[in-house]
């Protein structure tokens, strides 16, 4: 097969991995960059993209991205929502075990994978599960479940109940060098809520979920970590007190760290008057307090990753009375804007900012990923920094379009988007 060899020309080039920033040109061939500024010697690209005015960063890494498929292509598919992923800047992103069926086989993490071959438009990495069927009682295969692919463990939204369990799980991961991905809640605690135990739950007549039903569980698995020796990651932390905790824990040594799922940083229990499907979640969205320790801590890096927490839904999942809703934000297409927004409002800087997408979760999941440097993969998203536009059904690509901030206007918009150095987003074309 013939080299692909393209150039992106007058760029700012931003890479968070090295600290550059500067206007240049980049060559890629044949998937890989293969310099950076003058082309290599005979170097012809069959394609060059004008980049000036733009900036040019790696393709964002998200860590937990729902496709639906296989199981609820009703919802979406891998073929619909890493299109809507490529519009947003994403060329790596992580589908929770949560499908139908379970991602705890070789056979399905092949599938999974395969699929997003051919069909889709960004590399897609299946999170193989801890417990059989992820029914928390016996262990899966890990070795085989990375050898098939994945890159870390999980459970999705289901927390193990039984503590031994969790401890054996842990421990045969940390056998084979996996990561754990947990869902920081207790099950008792946080069984049959709809919101963040408080003021707004008691004036809306919603059942709550605690504070406590972050905390207890982050305790747990702290401690169990330690014991083991085992890498753990928490999976979309919420609360201010659970991210203390963590810091706490990074200090006495113990191998933890966390994302957050880029709602929480902007929205606050106050979204839920009005009964608004929209702002239904899981975690809930908590307090105004909550949302801006977790904005201190993204910016400190006790939280080293921001992820979309995507969940595509069917229309009719949003329609029902608020608590016959399912939780769930549509989110891949407005995560780097949102990202952007918190440079803008001075929670961090523009490359402190895009490395918690970048990066920093593909550090999470120990891939070369998310960086610009000679050789790496051609993984880029190509940016404009202060176009500005409002997300709506118009200009949607997810099947899912439950989210709260249609209508709301963002600044920054992909221009293009290149998966190992193929053009899988052009917005001149709509993709």
């Amino acid at each position: 097969m013939a080299e692909r060899r393209l150039s992106l020309r007058n760029g700012r080039v931003l890479d968070p991995a090295s600290g550059l920033d500067q206007l240049m040109d980049l060559h890629l061939s044949d998937g890989r960059i293969v310099a950076l500024g003058p082309p290599p010697t005979g170097f012809s690209p069959e394609q060059v993209i004008d980049a000036d005015g733009l900036i040019v960063c790696p393709g964002l890494v998200d860590l937990c991205a729902r496709l639906r498929e296989p199981g609820l292509e009703h919802k979406g598919t891998i073929a619909s929502e890493t299109r809507a992923a490529a519009a947003g800047g994403i060329t790596t992103l992580c589908c929770p075990p949560d499908t139908d069926p379970v991602a705890d086989t070789p056979a399905v993490a092949q599938l999974i994978r395969r699929r997003a071959k051919t069909r889709g438009f960004a590399r897609v990495l299946p999170v193989g599960a801890l417990t059989k069927g992820l029914a928390g009682q016996q262990i899966t295969e890990m070795a085989a479940l990375k050898e098939a692919g994945c890159p870390v463990v999980g459970h999705g939204d289901k927390p193990i109940r039984n503590t031994r369990v969790q401890r054996r799980a842990l421990e045969y991961a940390a056998t084979f060098g996996l990561t754990s991905f947990l869902h920081p809640a207790d099950h008792d605690l946080s069984e049959g809520g709809l919101a963040h135990e408080g003021r707004v739950s008691t004036q809306l007549g919603l059942p709550g979920i605690p504070e406590a039903a972050e905390t207890v569980a982050v305790a747990r698995d702290l401690a169990l970590a330690e014991q083991t020796g085992a890498r753990v990651h928490f999976r979309g932390l919420s609360t201010g007190r659970a991210t203390e905790m963590l810091a706490e824990a990074r200090e006495r040594g113990i191998a933890a760290s966390a994302d957050v799922s880029v709602h929480q940083l902007f929205l606050t229990e106050e979204h839920l008057y009005g009964f608004d499907a929209n702002a239904h979640l899981v975690p809930p969205l908590r307090t105004a307090r909550d949302r801006d320790v977790l904005r201190e801590a993204v910016a400190s890096g006790a939280i080293s990753a921001i992820c979309s927490d995507h969940r595509p839904h069917e229309p009719d999942a949003k329609l029902a009375p608020f608590p016959q809703t399912r939780p769930g934000i549509s989110a891949l297409e407005t995560l780097l804007a949102l990202v952007l927004e918190l440079a803008r409002d001075h929670v961090m800087d523009l490359g402190t900012a895009l490395a918690r997408v970048t990066c920093n979760p593909a550090a999470i999941l120990n891939r070369c990923i998310g960086q610009i440097a000679v050789g790496a993969r051609a993984d880029l998203c190509v940016f404009d920094l202060n176009e500005r536009w409002r997300p709506g059904p118009e200009n949607w690509l997810s099947r899912g379009q439950n989210t709260p901030f249609f209508g709301r206007e963002m600044q920054g918009r992909v221009r293009y988007t290149l998966a190992s150095g193929r053009l899988v987003y052009d917005a001149r074309n709509g993709g």
